[in-house]
C-alpha cells in the first residue's frame, strides 16, 4: 500500500488527506502544534478562544467551495449563514454594507457608488461566476508538464463548452486581457469606490488595484455571494470536520508532531523525523508548508528547480494581531460580526483593519458575557525582524504602538473597545512564525499580481506542495480545493481512480 505523509494539518493538507484516505491510501497527516488549522486555526487564551489569522468563514452557498467540499468527505459544517458579510468603514466616515443576499448588495452598492459603476460589478460577477466553476474542476495551474498540460487542456474545453456555451466562449477576449491586466483598468473613476476595492482586496490578493490582477480580483471580491457563515468554536472548527473526516477513512493526524527533517533514503522512501524522535516512512510526502519552510525540511535533498523558491518575496505580508476579549455589554445588539476599517491611504499598517467578534450564541468562544475579538493589519516584515534581532526595546516599543493604532482604528466600528477590553494580547509576524510554523511570520500567500505566481504543487516525483502557495491561493475554501487537486494528481500518478460524489462538472454556477 502507498504511504502519504503530510506536513502540516492546514485546510490544504487536510483535504488532501481526506481525498487519499477515501481513495484506500495509507495516510499520517503529522502536525507541529495541538491544534488544526493553521493560520485558519483557533487557540485558547485565559478562557477566550480566538482565531489566529484567518477569522471569515465563506464558501458555503449552494455549489461554492465549502459546500462542494463537505458533500464530497460528507461534513456537516454546521453552519450559521450570515446576512452581513461585513461592515465596511471607508475613511470619511461612509459605511457600506456587504450583504450576502445578491439583490440587497445590489442595492447597497448602488446606493454608495451610484448607478454609473454598475457595469463594474456586473463584469466582476460574471467573471468570478466562471472562474469559481473553473476551480471547481481541478485544472492543473500552472502546468508543470506535458501531462498537466493536456489535463489543462480539456478542462479548460469542457469548461468553456460543455458547462457555459456561447455565454463561456464570449467572455474568452475580455478574460484574456484581464489576466495580463491590473484591475485599475476595470475601475471607473470613483474614489470611494476605488477605496472600497482596495481595502477589500489587500484581505482577499495581497495587493491593491494598481497591481491586482483584474482576472484574480474578480473572485476575490467574490465574497459576499459566496455564503459567508460562522461555525460554533471558531474558525478552527473548519479543520477539526476535516481532521473527523481523514479519521473516519482510515487516515491518522497526529499533533505535537514538529518535523525536522525529510530526507530520501537508498530504497527511494523518504524518511519523515520528528523533533519528538519519531520517523516516519513515505513513499509520497506532501507539504503543507510556504516553499521557504519546506527547503529547510529538505536541506540538500532540495531538487534544484526547487532551491530558489527559499526567499520570501518582497511583496510578501505579514500580519500584526491584537486579541481581546471584551465586554459584551458595550455592543449594540445589531453590531456586525465583520469590519474593515479604512482610516487614510495608503493602507495597511494600521491604516486599515479588518475585527471579527465571536458570536454572542457561541458559549464555547469566551466566558459569560464577554465575547472574543480578533483585529489585525497588515505589516511589511522587515522591520519587525530587525528590530527583534538587534533591538529588543524597540521591538516592545513598537509593538505597544502598533496596538494603540489598531485599537484606536477599531473605534471607527465599535466605539468605546478600548475600555470595553480586560484582555489585549498582541502579535508580530515574529508570534506568527513561533505557533504557526511559518518562516519569519509570512502569510496570505503570494500578492496576486499576475496569473504565474502561484506556483505547481509537484516539487519532484514524490514530493508535493499544497497551501496558498499554490492555485487558487489564499483562504479556507481556496486551499482546500487546493489539496484535493493535488491529491487527484497523486493519485492520478498512481494510475488510482479519482471518485467524486458529486462531479464538479454538475454543480450549480455561483
Amino acid at each position: 500500500m502507498t504511504h502519504v505523509v503530510i506536513i502540516g494539518a492546514g485546510g490544504g493538507g487536510l483535504a488532501a488527506a481526506a481525498q487519499l484516505a477515501r481513495a484506500g491510501l495509507d495516510v499520517t497527516v503529522l502536525e507541529a502544534h495541538i491544534y488544526a488549522g493553521g493560520s485558519a486555526g483557533t487557540f485558547f487564551h485565559q478562557g477566550y478562544r480566538f482565531d489566529a489569522g484567518a477569522t471569515l468563514a465563506g464558501g458555503f452557498a449552494p455549489g461554492a467551495p465549502l459546500d462542494w467540499i463537505g458533500k464530497q468527505f460528507e461534513i456537516d459544517w454546521q453552519v450559521k449563514l450570515a446576512e452581513r458579510a461585513m461592515q465596511v468603514h471607508l475613511p470619511d466616515g461612509v459605511q457600506v454594507t456587504r450583504w450576502t443576499d445578491v439583490e440587497r448588495w445590489q442595492e447597497e452598492r448602488q446606493a454608495a457608488f451610484g448607478h454609473a459603476v454598475e457595469d463594474f460589478w456586473l463584469w466582476q460577477e460574471s467573471t468570478a461566476d466562471l472562474l469559481w466553476d473553473f476551480a471547481l474542476r481541478s485544472p492543473n495551474w500552472p502546468p508543470q508538464n506535458w501531462k498537466d498540460l493536456a489535463g489543462l487542456s480539456r478542462v479548460s474545453l469542457g469548461w468553456l463548452l460543455n458547462s457555459h456555451g456561447a455565454r463561456g466562449s464570449s467572455f474568452v477576449p475580455g478574460m484574456l486581457k484581464d489576466a495580463i491586466t491590473p484591475l485599475s483598468s476595470r475601475l471607473p473613476h470613483n474614489p470611494h469606490l476605488r477605496q472600497f476595492v482596495d481595502g477589500q482586496l489587500l484581505i482577499a490578493a495581497q495587493a491593491t488595484s494598481e497591481s491586482a490582477n483584474a482576472l484574480y480580483s474578480s473572485a476575490a471580491l467574490d465574497l459576499s455571494r459566496q455564503g459567508v457563515g460562522h461555525i460554533e468554536g471558531g474558525m478552527g472548527a473548519l479543520a477539526d470536520k476535516l481532521v473527523e473526516a481523514v479519521r473516519r477513512y482510515g487516515g491518522e493526524v497526529r499533533f505535537r508532531q514538529e518535523v525536522d527533517a525529510v530526507k530520501r533514503m537508498a530504497n527511494g522512501l523518504y524518511e519523515v523525523a520528528t523533533r519528538q524522535g519519531k520517523n516516519y516512512r513515505a513513499d509520497q510526502v506532501i507539504f503543507n508548508l510556504p516553499p521557504a519552510n519546506i527547503v529547510e525540511l529538505l536541506g540538500e535533498g532540495t531538487p534544484k528547480g526547487f532551491q530558489k523558491k527559499q526567499t520570501i518575496p518582497a511583496d510578501g505580508w505579514g500580519a500584526f494581531m491584537v486579541y481581546a476579549g471584551v465586554d459584551e455589554d458595550f455592543l449594540p445588539d445589531d453590531t456586525a460580526l465583520h469590519h474593515q476599517v479604512l482610516v487614510e491611504e495608503p493602507f495597511a499598517e494600521g491604516n486599515s483593519v479588518f475585527l471579527s467578534l465571536g458570536p454572542s450564541w457561541d458559549q464555547k468562544r469566551a466566558p459569560s458575557g464577554k465575547r472574543a475579538l480578533t483585529i489585525s493589519t497588515h505589516t511589511n516584515l522587515d522591520e519587525w525582524w530587525h528590530l527583534f534581532e538587534y533591538d529588543r526595546r524597540a521591538y516592545e516599543q513598537l509593538k505597544s504602538e502598533y496596538t494603540q493604532r489598531l485599537l484606536s482604528a477599531a473605534e471607527a466600528a465599535l466605539p468605546g473597545i478600548g475600555k470595553a477590553a480586560e484582555l489585549v494580547l498582541p502579535g508580530t509576524p515574529v508570534t506568527f512564525q513561533r505557533f504557526t510554523r511559518r518562516q519569519r511570520g509570512w502569510v496570505g500567500g503570494f500578492p496576486q499580481t499576475h496569473l504565474l505566481r502561484a506556483w505547481g504543487p509537484r516539487i519532484s516525483k514524490d514530493l508535493w506542495m499544497v497551501g496558498d502557495s499554490i492555485f487558487p491561493g489564499q483562504s479556507f475554501p481556496a486551499v482546500a480545493l487546493g489539496g484535493v487537486r493535488v491529491a487527484n494528481s497523486l493519485l492520478a500518478e498512481l494510475n488510482r481512480s479519482v471518485v467524486f460524489r458529486e462531479s464538479p462538472l454538475e454543480q450549480a454556477s455561483i
